[in-house]
């Protein structure tokens, strides 16, 4: 197994909304309640990088965990040669994370505003406790993306480890 680990800079972004920004956040966030294991059901984005890669992505397991400092880590760990959907974060690249929704014991619903010099980009991540979610929450993911400027080519629901193909929107 390899993992990838990207460490979520402050529990501010998490939480904070700005004035200019579109993506709504899950009201009376509880950190704590989204620690522990999920798996990466569905991700979206406008990104080069997805678009290069989405033909290789599977699901992968996510843990999600409280720092020392008080910031959240995510650690998501997938089979060699297979990608997560976890993106290269770069160095001068700024992400504003929003818990947009969640029921902390079945799904969660996470966007990205990615700036980078080069231009920004937008990612949603569907995330669950299990590895299937019902038509609902898929839709409701869908739908989401599609909200934020998201096309059905940049919306992908992720096959499980050890499945063939991969299916868009």
């Amino acid at each position: 197994m390899q993992t990838a680990l990207l460490s979520i800079l402050g529990l501010a972004l998490l939480r904070t909304l700005h004035a200019q920004d579109s993506i709504p956040v899950q009201a009376d966030f509880q950190q704590d309640k989204l620690t522990g294991r999920w798996y990466s059901i569905g991700l979206a984005s406008n990104s080069n990088w997805f678009k290069e890669k989405r033909h290789l992505m599977k699901m992968c397991t996510t843990i999600i965990s409280t720092t020392a400092e008080g910031n959240l880590e995510v650690t998501s760990t997938y089979p060699k040669a297979e990608l997560c959907p976890l993106f290269p974060t770069g160095w001068g690249s700024k992400h504003n994370i929003h818990v947009v929704e969640t029921n902390y014991e079945e799904y969660a619903l996470v966007a990205t505003q990615i700036s980078k010099s080069t231009g920004s980009s937008t990612m949603v991540l569907l995330y669950s406790r299990t590895k299937e979610l019902s038509p609902e929450r898929l839709e409701m993911f869908t739908q989401f993306c599609r909200e934020q400027g998201l096309t059905d080519n940049e919306i992908l629901i992720l096959p499980q480890t050890g499945e063939t193909g991969s299916s868009g929107m």
